[in-house]
């Protein structure tokens, strides 16, 4: 056996990759298993996207190379997008770089601006793949703590109490994985100006902005911010077009041109397809947004009422594709889980994943149908009702 690298000691196989593996088993063997563990839309796309794929087929050159910036079309639609949704004001030429989904771009800021033994402010709970690809790259994950108290906003000055002096990137996300907390003005605010003062690059990403959120915000319209900050957003959820792998990283030149020496060196341009599809989607009308909320909201009233039965509490004012609940205190989240998978066959994602603050939560995804909802509510209802 050929030994592994060395940066492999420290990273483990995604969650997500294992625990699929276990549930699919159980599907395998006959259960009746109701995934509510993961954040993969299950509706379609609209319709104008599909159509832009398709009508791509036939075209001369569609199945070629294409350039690792992505159409010029696409990154004026990414542009024109932040405007009208955002009021951030961005050059389609140079301070835009569309990317084979967000999860890419954490690995190819990562390669872009870390060395080994710089530090990485990662936020626990979090994405566990921030704390992953700092390992991959030989950097030094530096936990900071996320909790209800606090409304899931980091605390800066015990951070530099505590010291940032090698910290050169930090990972922030709002509206917030696994949580649902979103940004106030005042904490972007906050968070550029403790950029500026110690140096470090601000890492906002964004994918979650117009899922059962009145206001979307991108940290890239305050003041100074394109100085210290980039921003990674993603079509996944907001279009339901996870499989397709489009993203998109927004900042500076300099800090785009640094990442596209990464990017361009290990991939190559979107489909053509692809880049088509994401092009409508970017230019669907507000009508869009009214309609998936809609789903999301009455779907959200059913998980309401299945954190009701597993007893828990929760923030109906959170946002995102998930809601984050808080289990009694005499249960372990891990355990839990893993007996309402057997007993009933329902998935949901335990806290724990997303760091040891997560300890006391589970996450239950919005991404099933309402005749599934509906189902797993009935499964964990006791039975004299």
């Amino acid at each position: 056996m050929i030994p592994i690298a060395n940066r492999l000691q420290h990273v483990d196989e995604y969650y997500f990759s294992k625990k699929l593996r276990e549930v699919n088993l159980l599907k395998a063997q006959g259960k009746p298993i109701i995934n509510l563990g993961i954040g993969s839309p299950d509706l379609n796309p609209p319709e104008r996207v599909l159509n832009a794929l398709v009508e791509t087929f036939n075209e001369d050159g569609a199945h070629k190379y294409q350039s690792y910036q992505g159409l010029p079309e696409l990154r004026e639609a990414i542009t024109d997008f932040y405007k009208r949704h955002f009021n951030v004001p961005l050059s389609p030429l140079t301070e835009v770089l569309p990317l084979m989904g967000s999860k890419e771009g954490i690995l190819h800021i990562s390669m872009a601006f870390l060395n080994a033994g710089d530090e990485v402010l990662i936020p626990n709970p979090g994405y566990p793949t921030y704390q992953s690809v700092t390992n991959l790259v030989g950097a030094t994950p530096v936990l900071y703590d996320l909790t209800e108290e606090h409304n899931w906003f980091p605390d800066l000055i015990a951070l530099e109490k505590r010291g940032v002096d090698k910290v050169k990137l930090m990972w922030v996300n709002y509206p917030h994985m696994p949580t649902g907390a979103t940004a106030t003005n005042k904490l972007f605010e906050d968070l550029i100006t403790f950029a500026k003062r110690n140096d470090i690059l601000i890492v906002n990403d964004n994918p979650y902005s117009f899922i059962l959120n009145k206001y979307p915000r991108s940290i890239l319209k305050y003041k100074d911010a394109k100085e210290v900050c980039l921003e990674l957003n993603s079509l996944s959820k907001t279009f339901n077009m996870a499989g397709w792998r489009v993203g998109m990283l927004l900042g500076k030149p300099e800090y785009i041109n640094a990442v596209l020496r990464v990017k361009s060196n290990m991939d190559s341009g979107m489909f053509l397809g692809i880049q088509k599809g994401a092009i409508e989607a970017l230019n669907c009308s507000d009508m869009w947004y009214v309609s998936l909320n809609s789903v999301y909201e009455q779907r959200r009233q059913i998980v309401w009422k299945i954190a009701d039965a597993l007893n828990c509490t929760y923030d109906e004012n959170a946002a995102g594709l998930f809601v984050w609940c808080k289990l009694p205190d005499y249960l372990d989240a891990e355990e839990y889980i893993d007996l309402i998978l057997k007993e009933r066959s329902i998935f949901i994602t335990p806290g724990t994943i997303f760091g040891s603050n997560g300890n006391r939560y589970i996450r239950i995804s919005l991404c099933a149908s309402q005749d599934d909802l509906e189902e797993a509510l009935a499964r964990l209802k006791p039975k004299n009702e």
